[in-house]
């Protein structure tokens, strides 16, 4: 059936039911067995093995699991009219409640409503209410009980409910003028719930965007002014190289020249692991596993051997930029802690040439992560070698304005972040 059982039903009451000690209800109201107001019947599975009662079979037939959605649009299968003629089995009309007496997980004491006229199997109670009027109540009274309803269900490896218990049940009963105030009202409420649970849906997605959006603008020039007192990018580059001559500083805003990553930053991968190779002193090293999007994971430490010849290639300090070479390839994060750490040769160290603010750059790599723009085709299968990074084209503001660009936003994704935390509540 469509109409997915939306999280509320699941969520509802757990409120005691008292049984035959029914609680306290207004002078206006009755406590009433299920069975004083409706007829309530079940239905069978015809035997799998006799052919006739399911070959060609246009009778709608349900099974427990067909309560999944609070309304029954679809039948499970199709039985024939000489299946209906010689078992249990029996055709009930449109409006019919179903309820599941038995089934795995959570389809136990789940209520829901034929929209077509179907038959069902043994699993469900099929109840007709001799006075349609009060069925909307009656619903959600059996929504509303849940979780007694699924206590009642008896022990054993299987607990089931019964067409005895069900027709036992006991019920309030409003005047039909307040069963309809009350059904009207839990509609405003579910329908209220229902716009809250999209509307957080379609802001998370308007969050991510948000994200996305402040990290285009930021690598652009487009997130802060410039200001023409800053001192130009290309200075930053005549000191890594004083015989720098700018090309085209590209779409990029006056100031800021365009570069490869291979120009400001010393790069190099870590130590292979290699089981024959046991020279060295055993350290700690990162593997990809250990380093997520501006954070790391140190769950699992591994150690190998490092020789005092590989220390200065192999050893991440604090400031350095890591990037995955591996796995979710380009993911990076920088190492901000006051102890050096080793790393493996699927993480690629870079180290600014000068000057740089490295958070720039790391959400530089965000941004292309991001935009799939990291690598070229088959990256998923190559990792991003040391090549491809060094090649990879970044933009260079002056130094100010990669701090002021930071800045900005941390203070955006700040804002962003408490709401998403809001949303999680």
């Amino acid at each position: 059936g469509n109409n997915k059982r939306s999280k509320k039903s699941a969520k509802t009451s757990d409120t005691p039911h008292y049984g035959n000690v029914p609680f306290e209800i207004p002078d206006n109201w009755v406590w009433c067995r299920l069975e004083d107001i409706a007829n309530i019947g079940t239905g069978a599975t015809p035997n799998r093995l006799n052919k006739e009662y399911y070959n060609n079979g246009i009778i709608p037939w349900i099974n427990s699991s067909s309560t999944n959605c609070t309304y029954i649009t679809e039948a499970s299968e199709y039985i024939t009219e000489k299946a209906i003629n010689e078992t249990n089995c029996k055709i009930y009309p449109i409006g019919t409640l179903i309820v599941a007496m038995y089934g795995e997980g959570k389809t136990r004491g789940q209520v829901s409503e034929l929209l077509i006229e179907s038959a069902t199997n043994q699993a469900c109670a099929a109840i007709s209410l001799i006075d349609t009027n009060i069925k909307a109540y009656i619903k959600n009274y059996f929504e509303g009980n849940y979780f007694h309803l699924r206590k009642l269900a008896e022990g054993g490896n299987q607990p089931n409910l019964s067409i005895g218990k069900i027709s036992n049940y006991t019920i309030p009963l409003p005047p039909l003028s307040e069963q309809h105030r009350i059904t009207t009202e839990i509609e405003k409420c579910f329908s209220i719930i229902d716009i809250i649970e999209c509307g957080k849906a379609d802001l998370q997605t308007a969050i991510k965007q948000a994200k996305s959006k402040i990290l285009d603008l930021a690598i652009h020039g487009k997130l802060v002014p410039q200001d023409p007192n800053d001192e130009p990018a290309i200075e930053l580059l005549k000191r890594i190289n004083p015989d720098f001559t700018p090309c085209d500083n590209g779409h990029y805003p006056n100031g800021w020249q365009q570069t490869i990553l291979g120009e400001l930053f010393y790069h190099n991968t870590g130590k292979a692991l290699n089981s024959s190779n046991k020279e060295g002193v055993m350290r700690n090293y990162l593997t990809t596993s250990n380093v997520y999007w501006n954070k790391f994971d140190f769950t699992v430490i591994k150690q190998m051997p490092f020789k005092e010849s590989e220390l200065d290639k192999c050893t991440v300090t604090k400031g350095d930029l890591l990037v995955c070479e591996g796995g979710d390839i380009g993911r990076s994060a920088i190492w901000n802690y006051d102890y050096d750490i080793c790393i493996q040769n699927h993480i690629h160290r870079l180290r600014p040439k000068i000057d740089l603010c490295v958070l720039f750059y790391y959400y530089a790599l965000a941004y292309l992560k991001e935009n799939n723009l990291i690598g070229g085709k088959g990256i998923g299968l190559l990792g991003l070698s040391s090549n491809a990074l060094h090649k990879i084209e970044l933009p260079l503001p002056p130094l100010t304005e990669q701090q002021r660009i930071v800045q900005k936003i941390e203070e955006l994704f700040s804002v962003l972040d408490n709401i998403q935390k809001a949303l999680e509540v």
